[in-house]
């Protein structure tokens, strides 16, 4: 379908006119965001989680398989800190959440797949010196579910009539066609300029409800500048997005704006042995 009948399909199920969603950037996200509500299900996109999961279990030559962390004290860390977020974020978009933690020390990234499954590396807590900031990050990849920010990749990358098939169930081989390119070339691993900034905005405001600092994902970013400069490899969500500066400025200016300045919690010392404990964890 083309953008103009995706938009006059939206307007005759919004009651909005064509030219209202057409004529802004922010009016045809409208119609993404719309269309994927309506044609892609809760159930759908967690079907379509689980075979991308298969896909990163599996692995190729190219791409090694993930390997997830056993140790059952990280892991139970980084699920009681998805587990002060989601309350909050279900107020928004109730959804079945998952996370998986992956034993990777050295590298520094997390991101969301379809179905409310979350992927947090054992780097991300590494490099980050505060709860508040591994809060800030992870607030940031519910802020992706909660605005369906996969479904709406999934319109503009794949077209309406693949999703469309997906919804109606015609064609079964196009749920995993979808999810192989999503992991082989990284679509919906990394995101827009405007969804990482929608995202940032989620990060304040979850962090905020659950009591921690809600600056911790600019605090986050500052560190990455620190080590890596102002464009940071080390993150998808970072890479070829709104600079870390750009990022950083933007959510302080939340925060000032919002009277958050200042309050909540960062929680260093309930980080830092959960950092001393994957630090000694067997080399890999």
């Amino acid at each position: 379908m083309t953008r103009s009948l995706l938009v006059f399909f939206v307007a005759t199920t919004t009651g909005c006119t064509a030219a209202q969603l057409a004529n802004t950037s922010a009016g045809y996200r409208e119609v993404e965001k719309t269309v994927a509500t309506v044609l892609i299900s809760d159930a759908q996109e967690a079907a379509l989680g689980q075979q991308i999961r298969k896909e990163l279990d599996t692995g190729t030559a190219d791409r090694p398989a993930l390997k997830y962390c056993t140790d059952a004290q990280v892991n139970g860390y980084v699920e009681g800190l998805i587990a002060k977020l989601t309350p909050h974020a279900d107020k928004d978009r109730p959804s079945k959440w998952a996370v998986y933690v992956i034993d990777d020390p050295k590298t520094v990234n997390a991101f969301v797949t379809p179905g409310a499954q979350i992927y947090v590396y054992t780097g991300l807590l590494m490099m980050s010196e505060t709860e508040a900031e591994v809060v800030g990050v992870l607030g940031h990849e519910l802020g992706h579910v909660v605005a369906r920010h996969s479904g709406r990749q999934m319109v503009n990358a794949f077209g309406i009539n693949a999703i469309s098939e997906v919804a109606l169930g015609k064609d079964p081989g196009t749920l995993a066609q979808i999810a192989a390119a999503i992991v082989g070339n990284g679509a919906m691993l990394a995101h827009s300029r405007s969804d990482e900034n929608e995202a940032d905005t989620f990060a304040v405001k979850y962090s905020a409800a659950a009591n921690y600092d809600a600056s911790g994902i600019a605090g986050f970013f500052e560190k990455l500048i620190a080590t890596h400069g102002n464009t940071p490899r080390l993150l998808t969500w970072i890479s070829t997005h709104p600079a870390p500066a750009d990022r950083i400025a933007s959510v302080n200016q939340q925060v000032m704006d919002q009277g958050l300045a200042g309050r909540g919690e960062l929680g260093a010392e309930r980080l830092a042995p959960i950092k001393q404990r994957i630090a000694a964890l067997p080399a890999r």
